[in-house]
């Protein structure tokens, strides 16, 4: 296949990653840096052998374009980006608003590009691990915690943390959300920084996400019960314990009414590949192979969907507490 020329957008945080597995992954391919902090963007172009240029010079020698910008520069920049005949990997979410997101769906498709979006956790080594065994889970816990830091601030915990794991349960379960209920609170930021929601799918899969911003420790745990087993993924570790029930005369467990059973429990790990470098490489194959990529837009599109719906009732919740509380005492 032809070598591609890749232009990031973005040099920050994140930005800095996407470059250092973009430069691993490179090989022949040739890399372009844009970001409006042009000292920044040289920084990086330095580290990683490529050019730093500004964003009509990038566009215009990139075949494939990788946006890791604010999220509220999602769209106009992937639009430009169509506009330049590129193909477009965004990082998550899509885009700040259901409209944009819409928009970059349906301009990809009519433009017949590439578009495909960050959800990385889609390509941690222990869910990919064991994702077939999971199926279609009948209840799902979710725990995503991290400390604060002054990072990604321009989105609420629900579009920070909490996508992460809905993209995964959406990703298992093909019904819609037919009920929701959401709770959230801001603590140190203007957005919510804490929140929960409980999902309740169309097929009877139920659903449990919580995500902290503002947690002294940080975890990220996920686990699928389906009837006859359960699969408990540790995802910042990389491991999973997969417990699963069979029945079996000698069992060493027996059940009033249904007989004896074994109770077989399996403890495993997948460290490797890197997540980061597996998206990046699944996205530039797919613009070399023009194929549809593993996360597409639409996909991308349809966790928004109900991130907004958890966002818009913890919204709700809080209107509610805050319509409960007695009015404040003068100069208390």
């Amino acid at each position: 296949m032809e070598p591609l020329r890749v232009a990031l957008l973005g040099a920050g945080h994140l930005g800095t990653f996407h470059a250092r597995a973009l430069r691993r992954l490179a090989g022949e391919h040739r890399l372009w840096i844009h970001d409006p902090d042009a000292a920044r963007a040289r920084r990086l172009a330095q580290e990683v052998a490529a050019v730093a240029c500004d964003l009509a010079e990038a566009l215009a020698a990139a075949d494939a374009v990788v946006i890791a910008a604010p999220t509220a520069a999602h769209a106009e920049l992937a639009l430009q980006a169509f506009d330049a005949g590129c193909d477009v990997f965004v990082e998550k979410p899509i885009t700040r608003t259901l409209a944009e997101g819409e928009q970059l769906v349906q301009r990809a498709a009519a433009d017949e590009r590439i578009l495909q979006v960050g959800h990385i956790e889609r390509f941690n080594p222990i869910f990919r691990a064991v994702a077939a065994d999971i199926g279609v889970p009948a209840y799902v816990e979710a725990e995503r915690l991290a400390p604060f830091v002054p990072r990604s601030l321009d989105v609420d915990v629900v579009l920070d943390l909490m996508i992460h794991d809905l993209d995964l349960v959406l990703a298992q379960v093909p019904a819609d959300v037919a009920a929701l209920d959401a709770a959230g609170a801001a603590v140190l930021t203007p957005r919510e920084d804490i929140a929960s929601a409980r999902l309740r799918f169309a097929n009877g899969t139920v659903a449990n996400l919580t995500a902290s911003r503002v947690s002294q420790e940080k975890s990220r745990k996920i686990r699928f019960f389906s009837r006859h087993a359960y699969l408990s993924l540790d995802l910042a570790q990389r491991t999973a314990r997969r417990v699963a029930i069979r029945s079996d005369a000698a069992g060493d467990v027996e059940v009033p009414g249904m007989g004896r059973f074994t109770v077989a429990e399996e403890q495993l790990e997948q460290k490797t590949p890197d997540p980061l470098e597996q998206e990046l490489h699944a996205f530039l194959t797919a613009v070399q192979t023009r194929t549809p990529p593993p996360v597409s837009g639409a996909q991308a599109l349809r966790v928004l969907r109900v991130a907004d719906a958890i966002r818009d009732d913890v919204q709700r919740s809080l209107r509610r507490f805050d319509e409960a509380q007695p009015c404040p005492i003068p100069g208390s």
